[in-house]
Protein backbone atom coordinates (compact mmCIF):
# COMPACT_ATOMS: atom_id res chain seq x y z
CA UNK A 1 0.00 0.00 0.00
CA UNK A 2 2.82 2.16 0.41
CA UNK A 3 4.48 2.11 -2.58
CA UNK A 4 1.08 2.43 -4.22
CA UNK A 5 0.62 6.04 -2.44
CA UNK A 6 4.13 7.13 -3.64
CA UNK A 7 3.25 6.20 -6.92
CA UNK A 8 -0.07 8.39 -7.20
CA UNK A 9 2.19 11.26 -4.71
CA UNK A 10 5.02 11.19 -7.64
CA UNK A 11 2.69 10.98 -10.59
CA UNK A 12 0.89 14.16 -9.31
CA UNK A 13 3.94 15.66 -8.56
CA UNK A 14 5.24 15.50 -11.85
CA UNK A 15 1.89 16.36 -13.36
CA UNK A 16 1.91 19.78 -12.03
CA UNK A 17 5.95 20.08 -12.47
CA UNK A 18 4.87 19.43 -16.16
CA UNK A 19 2.22 21.48 -16.35
CA UNK A 20 3.04 24.85 -18.25
CA UNK A 21 1.69 28.10 -18.10
CA UNK A 22 0.29 28.56 -22.48
CA UNK A 23 -0.37 31.88 -23.65
CA UNK A 24 0.52 34.00 -20.46
CA UNK A 25 -0.61 37.18 -20.80
CA UNK A 26 1.20 40.20 -18.38
CA UNK A 27 -0.44 43.21 -17.89
CA UNK A 28 1.17 46.06 -15.92
CA UNK A 29 -0.63 49.51 -15.37
CA UNK A 30 -1.03 51.69 -18.14
CA UNK A 31 1.03 49.91 -20.76
CA UNK A 32 0.21 47.54 -23.25
CA UNK A 33 -0.50 43.46 -22.28
CA UNK A 34 2.45 41.44 -23.99
CA UNK A 35 2.34 37.46 -23.90
CA UNK A 36 5.21 35.96 -22.01
CA UNK A 37 6.91 32.03 -21.82
CA UNK A 38 5.37 29.52 -23.76
CA UNK A 39 2.83 30.56 -26.47
CA UNK A 40 1.04 29.25 -29.49
CA UNK A 41 -1.09 30.34 -32.58
CA UNK A 42 -3.99 30.93 -30.22
CA UNK A 43 -2.14 33.09 -27.89
CA UNK A 44 -0.97 35.25 -31.14
CA UNK A 45 -4.24 35.73 -32.71
CA UNK A 46 -6.46 36.58 -29.19
CA UNK A 47 -7.74 39.70 -28.62
CA UNK A 48 -4.34 41.81 -28.03
CA UNK A 49 -2.65 40.49 -31.21
CA UNK A 50 -4.95 39.72 -33.87
CA UNK A 51 -5.47 42.66 -35.86
CA UNK A 52 -1.07 42.55 -36.21
CA UNK A 53 -0.83 38.70 -36.44
CA UNK A 54 -4.01 38.27 -38.85
CA UNK A 55 -3.13 41.40 -40.76
CA UNK A 56 0.32 40.14 -41.59
CA UNK A 57 -0.89 36.27 -42.06
CA UNK A 58 -3.31 37.45 -44.83
CA UNK A 59 -1.31 40.12 -46.72
CA UNK A 60 1.97 37.42 -47.03
CA UNK A 61 1.67 36.01 -50.37
CA UNK A 62 3.91 32.65 -50.20
CA UNK A 63 6.74 31.88 -52.63
CA UNK A 64 4.57 28.33 -54.05
CA UNK A 65 7.65 27.10 -55.82
CA UNK A 66 9.37 27.17 -52.65
CA UNK A 67 6.81 25.56 -50.35
CA UNK A 68 6.43 23.14 -52.85
CA UNK A 69 10.51 22.46 -52.47
CA UNK A 70 10.77 22.51 -48.17
CA UNK A 71 7.60 20.89 -47.53
CA UNK A 72 8.70 17.26 -47.01
CA UNK A 73 11.92 18.04 -45.86
CA UNK A 74 10.88 20.53 -43.24
CA UNK A 75 9.07 18.25 -41.44
CA UNK A 76 12.05 16.34 -40.36
CA UNK A 77 13.34 19.52 -38.19
CA UNK A 78 11.70 21.06 -35.14
CA UNK A 79 11.98 24.33 -34.64
CA UNK A 80 11.98 27.26 -31.55
CA UNK A 81 11.00 30.59 -32.13
CA UNK A 82 12.10 33.26 -29.68
CA UNK A 83 10.19 36.18 -30.40
CA UNK A 84 8.20 39.29 -28.84
CA UNK A 85 4.53 41.11 -29.28
CA UNK A 86 5.85 44.20 -28.84
CA UNK A 87 8.87 43.89 -31.32
CA UNK A 88 7.62 45.17 -34.59
CA UNK A 89 10.09 42.84 -36.60
CA UNK A 90 8.23 39.66 -34.65
CA UNK A 91 5.10 41.10 -35.68
CA UNK A 92 6.15 40.78 -39.33
CA UNK A 93 7.84 37.71 -39.45
CA UNK A 94 5.96 35.52 -37.23
CA UNK A 95 2.38 35.43 -38.94
CA UNK A 96 4.71 34.85 -42.28
CA UNK A 97 6.11 32.10 -40.81
CA UNK A 98 3.26 30.40 -38.97
CA UNK A 99 1.77 30.69 -42.76
CA UNK A 100 4.44 29.30 -44.69
CA UNK A 101 4.41 26.05 -41.53
CA UNK A 102 0.92 25.38 -42.33
CA UNK A 103 1.31 25.75 -46.51
CA UNK A 104 3.71 22.82 -45.58
CA UNK A 105 1.42 20.50 -43.17
CA UNK A 106 4.20 21.26 -40.41
CA UNK A 107 3.59 19.37 -37.46
CA UNK A 108 2.78 21.69 -34.94
CA UNK A 109 4.39 19.92 -32.11
CA UNK A 110 7.54 20.26 -33.48
CA UNK A 111 7.36 23.82 -33.35
CA UNK A 112 8.06 25.58 -29.48
CA UNK A 113 7.45 29.30 -29.60
CA UNK A 114 8.32 31.25 -26.56
CA UNK A 115 7.66 34.92 -25.77
CA UNK A 116 10.02 37.12 -24.45
CA UNK A 117 9.61 40.48 -22.51
CA UNK A 118 11.21 43.54 -23.22
CA UNK A 119 11.22 44.89 -19.74
CA UNK A 120 14.58 46.48 -18.03
CA UNK A 121 14.95 43.83 -15.63
CA UNK A 122 13.86 40.54 -18.04
CA UNK A 123 14.79 41.73 -21.67
CA UNK A 124 15.13 38.87 -23.66
CA UNK A 125 14.07 36.64 -21.17
CA UNK A 126 11.60 34.28 -20.22
CA UNK A 127 10.09 33.16 -16.77
CA UNK A 128 11.82 29.68 -17.00
CA UNK A 129 14.51 31.08 -18.98
CA UNK A 130 14.43 29.08 -22.05
CA UNK A 131 16.82 31.12 -24.40
CA UNK A 132 19.35 30.48 -21.64
CA UNK A 133 22.60 29.79 -23.65
CA UNK A 134 21.36 29.98 -26.52
CA UNK A 135 22.52 33.11 -27.48
CA UNK A 136 19.38 35.12 -28.62
CA UNK A 137 20.06 38.67 -28.94
CA UNK A 138 17.13 39.71 -31.43
CA UNK A 139 14.17 38.71 -32.33
CA UNK A 140 12.36 36.99 -34.04
CA UNK A 141 15.20 33.97 -33.91
CA UNK A 142 13.92 30.91 -35.16
CA UNK A 143 16.02 28.22 -34.58
CA UNK A 144 16.52 24.62 -36.56
CA UNK A 145 16.80 21.56 -35.00
CA UNK A 146 17.35 17.42 -36.49
CA UNK A 147 18.24 14.94 -34.44
CA UNK A 148 18.60 17.42 -31.67
CA UNK A 149 21.38 19.66 -32.80
CA UNK A 150 21.02 23.53 -34.23
CA UNK A 151 21.55 23.45 -37.86
CA UNK A 152 20.59 26.77 -38.14
CA UNK A 153 18.62 30.11 -37.73
CA UNK A 154 17.05 32.81 -38.88
CA UNK A 155 17.73 36.00 -36.77
CA UNK A 156 15.36 39.36 -36.77
CA UNK A 157 14.41 38.92 -40.83
CA UNK A 158 15.30 37.00 -43.65
CA UNK A 159 18.11 37.57 -45.84
CA UNK A 160 16.06 37.03 -48.98
CA UNK A 161 12.76 35.43 -47.83
CA UNK A 162 11.70 33.41 -45.66
CA UNK A 163 10.86 30.18 -47.72
CA UNK A 164 14.09 30.95 -49.39
CA UNK A 165 16.00 31.12 -46.32
CA UNK A 166 14.20 27.69 -45.04
CA UNK A 167 15.16 25.71 -47.87
CA UNK A 168 19.02 26.83 -47.81
CA UNK A 169 19.03 25.90 -43.91
CA UNK A 170 17.32 22.69 -44.57
CA UNK A 171 19.47 21.46 -47.72
CA UNK A 172 22.55 22.91 -45.93
CA UNK A 173 23.12 19.56 -44.22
Amino acid sequence: MKHYILIVVAVFCITLTSAQDINKEINIDNEPPFLLGKIDKSGLTSKHYNDWFSKNYEDYELDQATINDISSKLKEFHITLFMGTWCGDSKREVPRFYKILEACNFPEDQLTVIALSAKSYMYKQSPNHYEAGLNIHRVPTFIFYKNRNEVNRIVEHPVENLEKDILTIITSI
